[in-house]
């Protein structure tokens, strides 16, 4: 019998091992929703150890980095720029969907949205040159140099971006017939001379060296007369690398380790040493290796997870706030729509705002149309906005606008179609063009 405990106490570690090893991740303790990366790796730890903290980040065999988070939708980028120049094309932005989970999407918005766009309203047009201007002056005013003319891109201007193609400025040599003055130039530095002593001694200033230059590189000419070479023609310094006794550095003791860096979770303690027993001097080899070290602690208790709100629900019934009848009725009642706050654990904080949302509105559920009722007829709406592009790449991808039959609402207080809450029962008279379809153009390739 207990031989038959052994071998099942055994069998159990077994399992418990290949399954911590199965859920190791790499856990970095910052998770960028930008760009859906990772940074600053902490170690390789079980994953659930790793996502006490939702603010970090992990890797698993498939090398993507995960969020451990609740899976929530990024906020649209930028509308991008428009895929063609010159004609109407298309631009996109995109959202992405980080976090553990799957991200609600009661509207059906996707990953991308595409709409028409036109990038700019003419084509590049390219300019004529215009005639070149007289000969400028020549460069010097001695010997040889060179002259310049110019012209502009204004016969006609360029339009649009346009260009003229060629040079705006053309050189050509030229010669005064005057002797320039030759002004004398430094030869090159000798070499350096010996120092005045052999040792620096510590304290004071070290000994000098000189060295020295002569005006001939070229001398002055003498008709017409140049100018002599500028500044001195001796030159010192102090005499560097004179022996001091070289003594190289050696590591001190390790600090004690600081405290975990984080207060729940997976973090790092960090401990340092000092290259001080002895210290390097006089060009001696400083210490090798590294100064600091880390190690990895945890903090067996899961981080706060702050709730985010969730979608808004559809507005529900539009009721009366009192007995009396509002339906087909110029009265207005109450109606409301709910959200709630998701993801909340461990002690984080509340969303911030209100669950629930308040609106007035009218209830026109059922309501028939005619000279004698409140909707005195049905009648077509305006053509709506044109939608965004479907599919949102390749050649077929088409967008669309409606008409819809709508109630007369003018004999309402308020005639704010956005207030009016139910279907009424109407008809609008006959209308075959409802619905337009035009293609989208440019779009980037499936």
């Amino acid at each position: 019998m207990r031989t038959v405990m052994h071998i099942i106490i055994l069998l159990v570690l077994v399992l418990h091992v290949q399954q911590t090893v199965s859920n190791m991740v790499q856990c970095y303790s910052t998770f960028h929703l930008t760009d859906g990366t990772c940074s600053d790796i902490i170690w390789n730890v079980p994953l659930d150890d790793c996502c006490m903290n939702p603010v970090y980040g992990f890797q698993d065999e498939d090398g993507v980095c995960k969020s451990c988070r609740h899976a929530s939708w990024t906020t649209w980028s930028p509308w991008g720029l428009c895929s063609v120049s010159c004609t109407k094309g298309v631009r996109q932005r995109r959202r992405a969907c980080y976090g553990i989970g799957e991200c609600p999407d009661p509207h059906l918005l996707g990953e991308i949205q595409t709409e028409p766009c036109e990038d700019q309203s003419c084509c590049p047009e390219n300019g004529a040159w215009s005639e070149w201007s007289p000969w400028q002056p020549c460069s010097v005013t001695c010997e040889k140099g060179i002259k310049k003319r110019k012209r502009t891109c204004s016969n006609p201007p360029p339009k649009c971006g346009g260009v003229c193609h060629g040079n705006s400025e053309e050189t050509e040599n030229c010669d005064t017939g005057i002797v320039c003055p030759t002004h004398g130039g430094w030869s090159a530095w000798g070499n350096w001379g010996a120092c005045a002593g052999t040792c620096e001694v510590e304290g004071f200033s070290p000994p000098q060296q000189e060295r020295h230059r002569t005006c001939t590189n070229p001398p002055p000419s003498v008709v017409p007369r140049g100018s002599n070479c500028p500044d001195s023609s001796t030159d010192s310094q102090y005499c560097n690398g004179l022996p001091f006794c070289s003594v190289n550095g050696n590591w001190g003791a390790w600090s004690e380790a600081s405290a975990c860096s984080v207060t729940c979770g997976v973090g790092l303690q960090t401990q340092h040493r000092k290259c001080d027993n002895p210290a390097p001097k006089y060009g001696g080899q400083g210490c090798l290796g590294e100064n600091t070290k880390k190690l990895l602690c945890t903090i067996p208790k899961n981080c706060p997870a702050d709730g985010e709100w969730s979608e808004w629900t559809a507005w529900l019934d539009c009721i009366s706030p009192n007995d009396r009848q509002i339906t087909c009725k110029n009265r207005m009642g109450r109606r409301r729509r709910l959200r709630d706050c998701l993801g909340r654990e461990y002690g984080g904080a509340f969303c911030n705002g209100d669950p629930v949302l308040f609106e007035r509105c009218y209830d026109i559920e059922g309501c028939t149309a005619g000279p004698d009722q409140q909707i005195p007829r049905a009648l077509w709406s305006e053509w709506s906005k044109w939608g965004y592009c479907k599919p949102d790449c390749g050649e077929s991808s088409t967008q669309t606008r409606k008409r819809v039959c709508i109630p007369d609402i003018s004999k309402y207080s308020d005639p704010n179609m956005e207030l009016f809450a139910g279907n009424p029962n109407i008809n609008c008279p006959f209308l075959a063009d409802r619905e337009e379809i035009r293609p989208c153009l440019n779009l980037p390739p499936c």
